[in-house]
């Protein structure tokens, strides 16, 4: 049984929908192949770890934030969640980046949608929650969050961004966006897909754009993500002179790093790690 303690009551906004007032406790309902596999778990000692409430352009958002202790200022990353919500698999990456030295901050980027956390069906997810958040609200919401961090202990002159699946694209597309980007790591983000009026843009339309060297994690068995798309997203931006570096893990299938899932690929999922941390550091995000 996945828990949901924790969880404060859902509250309604002045804009006149349900918000997500808390993270959620424990796994995501959302797939049933949540703790497939025995979780990574790393403790917080030596941290400052838990939630936080980030000032956005109209309220509140919650998000988790994981640090050194110690007087700062520390290298920001920016966390950017699958589309399960900021569960403990998100919050881990926090407190394994924050072991690295940095301060980790993941935002709940669908609160305003209603909370996220009820949702067992990834279909209803999807509908009501991922194609109804517009990319531009996503973008300012993260900018809103380097502010927070960057008033809370964090260095805004080392600033990074990774994200897993969804928020692998949002790497892309926030690379194009936030020219005080140092380095973005994408753990298989899509590349293309349908656009909307409130989502226009793939990764592959903003290659050319990015205002931030990206690496992109991807691997060669996801059924979802062909190898191809990836190329041609590289050849873009080297194109445009951007800098682009891709890893693509043969073997390995969407999602190689959710160690709560049966897509888990241990030595891909920690080769990656140890990639991402050195593009952090090569790039200035240390």
């Amino acid at each position: 049984m996945l828990g949901l303690d924790g969880l404060l009551p859902e509250q309604l906004s002045r804009r006149g929908f349900v918000v997500m007032t808390a993270l959620m406790s424990g796994f995501t309902m959302a797939t049933a192949h949540a703790q497939a596999n025995p979780p990574v778990r790393t403790p917080a000692d030596g941290l400052v770890a838990g939630e936080v409430k980030i000032p956005v352009k109209d309220g509140d958002i919650p998000a988790y934030r994981a640090m050194p202790e110690g007087a700062g200022p520390f290298p920001i990353v920016l966390v950017i969640e699958e589309i399960f919500g900021v569960h403990e698999y998100i919050k881990d990456v926090c407190r394994r980046l924050a072991k690295a030295g940095y301060l980790a901050v993941a935002p709940e980027l669908y609160a305003r949608r209603g909370d996220i956390s009820r949702v067992t069906d990834v279909q209803v997810l999807l509908r009501d929650f991922i194609a109804k958040t517009p990319d531009a609200e996503v973008m300012s919401d993260l900018d809103a969050t380097a502010a927070w961090a960057a008033q809370h202990k964090g260095d805004a002159q080392r600033l990074g961004v990774t994200g897993f699946c969804r928020g692998g694209r949002a790497v892309w597309l926030y690379a194009a966006h936030n020219p005080a980007l140092k380095a973005g790591v994408a753990w298989y983000g899509p590349v293309g897909g349908q656009t909307s009026p409130i989502q226009p843009k793939t990764a592959l339309d903003v290659a050319g754009d990015l205002k931030a060297p990206v690496l992109g994690l991807y691997g060669g068995a996801d059924t979802g993500i062909p190898v191809a798309s990836i190329g041609e997203l590289k050849k873009k931006a080297l194109a445009a002179g951007k800098t682009v570096e891709l890893e693509i893990f043969p073997d390995a299938p969407h999602a190689f790093h959710a160690d709560y899932r049966p897509t888990y690929r241990k030595e891909a999922a920690e080769a990656g790690w140890k990639l991402m941390l050195a593009f952090f550091k090569k790039h200035g995000v240390a």
